[in-house]
């Protein structure tokens, strides 16, 4: 009889209550004291590496008022430098965009020998020193160099001149669009390019039309990096110009004569441009990291 109830009302089974799942790990588990102590060992250690020695430089440029500032710019040399670091950035920057769009484009969309190589190839001038660049120019285009000898037959000057000073900025800063670019356009992917090609555009309609607008941004940040290095540039500058005044000296290498002759007023002046243009890049790209940032995401989206 108890089987036969037992068969005909089965015992219901209270709803088993799983065990809710631990919480995961706290990804730092440190005191707030301990926040507060490295936070505030960072911020110490920025103010005295970056924040002062920049408050220090428009300290001095402007330690003789305004007037005296402004007298700094008086000199025909300063002019020089400055109009040439212009003329130099306004050749290296444009190339070096060239070079960055082809580079990327052909090492994120196509897949081909030596690869690799070239990815390689781009990290070059992060690792070779900017002074060894620049004996490196020397030795091929100087007056005893390899190509001397044929430069001085046909009559062109390379080195202390404003060509050698072209090329030693381009090869300390040619990294900087394509780096910005690569990462960008290999999680894009091609989708977007073959389906413009699918409907009959052309490569340069496609680049154009694709490729380019989704990229803008990332370019204009590597243009803001190349630029900045580009009028900074000290090293490679300074062994192919020949440091000839008002000739081939640029502002980096004004601001190192100004001091060697203790015209230190005019010194921090003219080093106050660097640092003022520097702050400029920085807001600048803090700016455009919000716009990089969201057109990276929609990349890795699509």
């Amino acid at each position: 009889m108890a089987a036969d109830i037992a068969l005909r009302f089965p015992a219901t089974t209270a709803p088993s209550r799983e065990t809710p799942p631990a919480p995961p790990p706290s990804a730092t588990t440190e005191t707030p004291a301990t926040r507060r102590v490295v936070i505030a060992i960072s911020l110490a250690f920025i103010a005295a590496v970056l924040i002062l020695p920049l408050a220090a430089v428009f300290t001095e440029a402007f330690r003789g008022g305004v007037s005296k500032y402004l007298e700094s710019f008086d000199d025909p040399d300063t002019w020089a430098a400055i109009k040439l670091t212009l003329l130099v950035t306004a050749i290296a920057v444009p190339l070096n965009v060239v070079f960055g769009l082809a580079a990327s484009w052909a090492i994120a969309k196509f897949d081909f020998r030596g690869k690799s190589v070239l990815v390689t190839l781009i990290d070059l001038p992060f690792s070779v020193s900017p002074v060894v660049s620049g004996m490196s120019y020397v030795l091929l285009f100087g007056a005893q160099g390899y190509l001397g000898h044929y430069l001085d037959t046909i009559n062109l000057q390379i080195i202390f001149a404003t060509p050698g000073l072209v090329l030693a900025t381009i090869f300390v800063t040619f990294p900087f669009v394509a780096r910005e670019l690569i990462p960008l356009m290999q999680e894009q992917g091609s989708s977007e390019e073959e389906a413009a090609l699918s409907l009959g555009a052309g490569g340069w309609r496609t680049f154009w039309s694709v490729t380019l607008p989704n990229v803008r941004w990332a370019l204009l940040y590597g243009v803001l990096l190349s630029n900045a290095r580009a009028m900074g540039e000290f090293g490679a500058v300074s062994v192919v110009s020949g440091h000839l005044r008002g000739l081939t000296n640029t502002i980096p290498l004004q601001v190192e004569i100004l001091y060697n002759d203790y015209n230190f007023v005019a010194a921090f002046a003219v080093a106050s441009v660097l640092a003022g243009l520097g702050l400029v890049t920085l807001a600048v790209k803090s700016a455009l990291e919000w716009r990089y940032a969201d057109q990276l995401a929609a990349g890795r989206r699509r």
